[in-house]
This record gives structure tokens, sequence and C-alpha cells, in this order.
């Protein structure tokens, strides 16, 4: 196998910083944004300021639609997680591969069919069940969003999954749901944490779906943001869009952390 030039290796590398740089600049220049002391966006800061922060914890509409999206959050990638599992296994036990094919289609529908169509199509739905504005509501609306994910996520998972260590754990006697808590679960681990991620990221980012079917009563915080800088730009603005990028960032780390312990141990 030929080894690249050294020169070739460093010019790839700047190419990847550069496209590194490039992707995440956007999201940095918002965590400054959020120190300002000006009561506009305006960049770069003149002067510091925490009164922005102060003022996203202290109103209690920032923080109600922040409790709201976490525990939606959480909810969303529990239940996509579970159906992710039971949708993957069922396409892993399945022969015809036509009939695997198409069942894959239609599991992965929902992240090729334009947003906008899904959101009047569950509006619909959701005016005749009246469950617009709904926690459970928006639990099933964004596990419609978030399943694929998990689903992709965790096929890779038993793709790569020695099915040898099933075979031989029946072989010693124990049960099917045996060998799947004590060899199968722990060995798809990492893709289920990384399916789960995917489907928390997914609910807790959306605001298309979410705006269709909110209600005064239950609010999103990417849809207040949406909401807030229809109106104004005030920097409250950045300091709500700087927690969403701590807490998913602190979220992702410790989930991999943990998973790479895990299969380490």
């Amino acid at each position: 196998m030929l080894k690249p030039h050294p020169i070739t290796k460093i010019l790839l590398w700047l190419l990847a910083l550069l496209v590194a740089v490039w992707l995440i600049a956007p999201t940095l220049v918002v965590i400054p944004l959020s120190f300002t002391d000006k009561t506009s966006l305006v960049f770069p800061p003149r002067g510091w300021s925490t009164q922005w922060y102060e003022s996203f914890f202290t109103n209690p509409q920032w923080t109600t639609a922040l409790g709201n999206s976490l525990l939606l959050g959480l909810l969303v990638a529990l239940l996509a997680t579970v159906l992710g599992l039971l949708a993957a296994l069922g396409l892993r036990s399945v022969s015809n591969k036509r009939l695997t094919a198409g069942l894959s289609a239609g599991l992965l529908a929902p992240m090729v069919v334009p947003g906008i169509v899904l959101a009047i199509g569950i509006y619909a739905v959701y005016l005749q069940l009246g469950l617009l504005g709904t926690l459970s509501g928006f639990l099933f609306a964004h596990t419609v969003l978030a399943l694929p994910f998990t689903v992709v996520a965790i096929t890779a998972g038993l793709a790569n999954f020695d099915e040898r260590l099933e075979l031989a754990a029946k072989s010693l006697g124990a049960s099917p749901l045996v060998t799947f808590f004590r060899v199968t679960l722990p060995g798809i681990l990492p893709s289920l944490v990384s399916g789960a991620l995917f489907a928390f990221v997914t609910s807790f980012d959306e605001v298309m779906l979410s705006l269709f079917i909110k209600s005064p009563y239950f609010e999103t915080l990417p849809v207040l943001m949406y909401s807030s800088v229809t109106r104004d730009t005030d920097p409250t603005l950045a300091a709500a869009a700087t927690v969403i990028l701590v807490l998913t960032t602190v979220l992702v780390i410790t989930a991999l952390l943990a998973t790479g312990r895990k299969k380490r141990g």
C-alpha cells in the first residue's frame, strides 16, 4: 500500500482544518454575541456583560420552553430508540431482500419527504384528533422524524455484530431473551447510544413541524427562539443559542465517554 507524501498529508490536514473551521465558525460566533453589553446583536461585541443570561434564566417563558425541549428530547430519544431497535431487529429477521428494501424505504421516508409536507399532514391529522399543542402530540410527531436516524444507526450496529456470539450463547442453553440482553444488546450498545443522540438532537432542534402543532400551553425552545427573532433581535436569543450549544455538546461528550468505557470494559 502506497503511503501519501508528507506534503500531501500536510495539505490534507490543512484542508480538513479549513473545512472544520468553516463549519464551526458560524456556531462559535453566537457565544461572544451572548456576552455583549448592547441591546442588539452586534459583532464583534465592544463590551461584555452577562445580563442576557440573567434575562434568559429569570424569564419563565424561556426556562419553561427549555424544560419542555429537554423533556421532549429525552422522551423522543427513548421512544425512537426502542422503536428503532425493534424495527432493526425485524429487518434483520426478514430473509426476502425485496421486502427488506421496501420496509427500509418506508422507515426512512421521513428523511426524504419535505418537512413542510410532513408538517401539513401531521397538522391535519392532529386537528381531528385534538393533539395540537400537547406533549403526546409533540412526542409522536418528533418520533416520526427521529425514527429513521435510530433505524440507520442500529441497523449498522447489527450489521457489524458477530452473530456467532448469539449462536454460542444459545448452544450453551441461554434462552433467546437472555441471549438478547446478555450478548446482543451489549454488543450494539454504541449504536443504540448513537441513535438516541441523533433522536434527541433531531427533536431538540426541530422548528418547522413544531411551529404547526404548537400552542400557547406547550412551546419548545427553538420555536420560541424563532418567534423571538421575528419580533426583535434581543441578545437573549444568542444566550439561548449558547445554552443549547453547551447542553448538546456536554450530552454528546458524556454519552461518548460512557460508551467508550463500556466498550473497553
